[in-house]
Parts: C-alpha cells; sequence; structure tokens
C-alpha cells in the first residue's frame, strides 16, 4: 500500500504488539510421551494463572486460595522449558521434550470479522481519486501469493462505492426504462421510442469526455448526473421524432419530413440545451470546500447535453430513417400514403411553421 502513489498515514492493527512466549507444541511427540493437550494446557493453565478451587473460611468471609507456580520458577523460557508433567505411564516428563518456548510478539487487541481473527489495514487517500487508489492495491494484492486460508476483504470507501456504483447502475438502467415505457405509452408504437432511446448513449459519451478533459473522476455525484441526463437529453430526440410523425402525417416524404424536421427543430433543441448549459455552470466552476464533488456533477450534465445536441441531429434521423425502411418492408407502417395537392401541403406547412 505504500508503494501505490496517493496512499498516507498507513495503519494496521498489529503495531505496537505487546512481548509474548509462544509454545509451539509437537503432537506427535506428545502422544508418544503419552501426554494430552488438556492436560497439559490445563497444567500450563494452574502453572500461571492458578487455580481457586480452594477456599478459606474466617468466620463470616471466605477468601479464595490460589494456587500456581511460583514467581522464582517462571522468570524466563527456560524455566517454562522445565514444567514437568506426569504421564499416564507415572513417568516425569519436561516441557522441552515435546515442544518449543519462543519469545515473539503478540496483537495489543485480539479483532475479529464474522467470527474469524483478523488484521486491519488502513490508509488515507490525498491527491488520487480514491476508487483509482483502491484499483491499484487491489491490483498488487491479485499479484501476491497470498495463503488459501486468509480471505482478503475491502472496506471503508471501497466497499461504499462498489455498493454505491451498483445501486445507481440500477438506477440508470430503471430511468432508461421507464422513459421507453412512457414513450410507449404515449405515442402508441413500440419503434418509435426505441429510436429515441438512441440519443441515451450519445449524452453518456460527452459526459465521460467532459469528465476526461475537466480531471474529474467517476464518482457517485457524477453517477447522479448521468442519471439526470437520460431525462434531459431524450427531450431533443422526442422533438425531432414527433415533429417528423407530424409531416409523415400531413403526407411528406420520410426523407424530406427529416430534413425538414431537424431544419425546424434545431432553433428550440439549441435554446433549450444551452439554457441549461449556463445553468450548470455556476456549479462546475464552483471553488471551495466540497466543490470537487459537485463540480463531476456539473461537467457530466453539460458534456452529456452539449454531445447529444449535436449528435442527436445526426444519429437520430439516420436511425429514424433505417427503422422507417425496415417497417416499409416488412410491410407494418400502418400509415399510407396521401396524395395532396399542392396547396394542401402548403397549408399543412404553414400550420406548422405555426406551431412551430
Amino acid at each position: 500500500m505504500a508503494k501505490v502513489p496517493g496512499t498516507r498515514k498507513i495503519e494496521t492493527s498489529l503495531e505496537e504488539g505487546n512481548p509474548e512466549i509462544r509454545i509451539e507444541v509437537d503432537r506427535a511427540k506428545m502422544a508418544d510421551l503419552g501426554l494430552g493437550m488438556d492436560m497439559v494446557g490445563g497444567s500450563l493453565q494452574v502453572a500461571f494463572n492458578g487455580n481457586t478451587d480452594t477456599k478459606f473460611r474466617d468466620g463470616d468471609y471466605e477468601y479464595d486460595i490460589n494456587v500456581r507456580m511460583d514467581e522464582f520458577d517462571r522468570r524466563s523460557a527456560a524455566d517454562i522449558e522445565a514444567i514437568t508433567f506426569i504421564n499416564n505411564r507415572g513417568e516425569i516428563i519436561q516441557l522441552r521434550q515435546f515442544a518449543a518456548v519462543v519469545q515473539s510478539e503478540g496483537p495489543d487487541k485480539l479483532e475479529r470479522q464474522d467470527r474469524i481473527g483478523a488484521v486491519t489495514l488502513k490508509s488515507q487517500v490525498a491527491g488520487r481519486p480514491s476508487g483509482t487508489v483502491g484499483a491499484e492495491i487491489q491490483q498488487r494484492i491479485s499479484e501476491l501469493e497470498v495463503p488459501s486460508e486468509v480471505i482478503i476483504a475491502y472496506e471503508g470507501d471501497l466497499k461504499m462505492q462498489v455498493e454505491g456504483f451498483g445501486s445507481l447502475g440500477i438506477a440508470l438502467l430503471a430511468s432508461v426504462l421507464l422513459i421507453y415505457l412512457i414513450m410507449v405509452a404515449l405515442y402508441d408504437n413500440y419503434v418509435y421510442p426505441f429510436v429515441v432511446m438512441f440519443s441515451l448513449p450519445l449524452a453518456v459519451i460527452g459526459a465521460l469526455l467532459a469528465l476526461a478533459l475537466t480531471g474529474s473522476s467517476l464518482s457517485i455525484f457524477s453517477m447522479l448526473g448521468m442519471i439526470m441526463l437520460m431525462g434531459l437529453v431524450a427531450k431533443n430526440a422526442i422533438l425531432l421524432v414527433d415533429f417528423t410523425n407530424q409531416l409523415k402525417e400531413a403526407g411528406m416524404e420520410v426523407k424530406a419530413a427529416l430534413v425538414k424536421a431537424v431544419e425546424i427543430r434545431f432553433r428550440p433543441i439549441l435554446m433549450t440545451t444551452l439554457a441549461m448549459v449556463f445553468g450548470m455552470l455556476p456549479i462546475a466552476l464552483a471553488s471551495g470546500a466540497g466543490a470537487e464533488w459537485k463540480n463531476g456533477l456539473a461537467w457530466a450534465i453539460i458534456g452529456g447535453l452539449l454531445s447529444s445536441m449535436f449528435l442527436t441531429m445526426v444519429v437520430v434521423p439516420v436511425i429514424y430513417y433505417i427503422f422507417d425502411r425496415i417497417l416499409a418492408k416488412l410491410g407494418k407502417d400502418k400509415k399510407k400514403k396521401i396524395v395532396i395537392e399542392e396547396t394542401v401541403l402548403d397549408h399543412a406547412e404553414s400550420e406548422v411553421a405555426e406551431y412551430v
């Protein structure tokens, strides 16, 4: 973790351990000598902690009698190795005959997670996004040869980001589905709302590009901005598709209707997009404590709106024309062409212009 740029004040729960003496028992030797783990463990517990089963009564008062090994006989590791046990054959066995006494350090506290012994490593992040630092740490840990009995769990910001992005991803998909279903109900058609949905990826392209150009990270706030974009940018395609449908109903050929719709609807789309972009600029350019969190949201919306404004004018008409030709070949275009005189067409166009 210390080798990853952006980490600072790295701490572990194993720092400043307490000195201890660890007894490593050879179970095979212990069994050959006629001893059991319960006998050895019980004897060592009595030797160091004592036994208070016996009581001393003095009138109305009762006192515990603690029986344990004298402090003089347990001052060093050699004294511990000389502790004796009596096996089932009545023989006296010293601890050094079947165990090794090792001086080491133990943790200053016992930490458990899900009833499993755990060690916690903590680090602050400075100068780089926490997601980027976390990804590098995960990559470095994946390259280590970790024993199979060791489980690595990521907590803190990394866990919150995974859970947050997961829930926001579901919210993003739900917003796209709801937009499609609402347009299906309004258009009474399953195809043309699908054409409108092609404008949504165009907004994501601009949002990601704006975040990259401004050096903002893909945070939870920028994800919220993308979810907001789904409803904001769909209106551009809705304006084009709806107006094209009106021109087709008036008898205009589909290609001419698309060109006319783009020509007439470009001005209101430009006005509404610029209004929202300039409205977001104060948030995008804000500075101060915590401003970098909100900057990403604003830049994502600005980039998505601008890219959608220009790309929708090209991509959506092409997709509309392709779907219209496919429906015509399949014979599922329910709208029949109506041959009308020039005066009637002019009258329809005048009504459309007045509507605009």
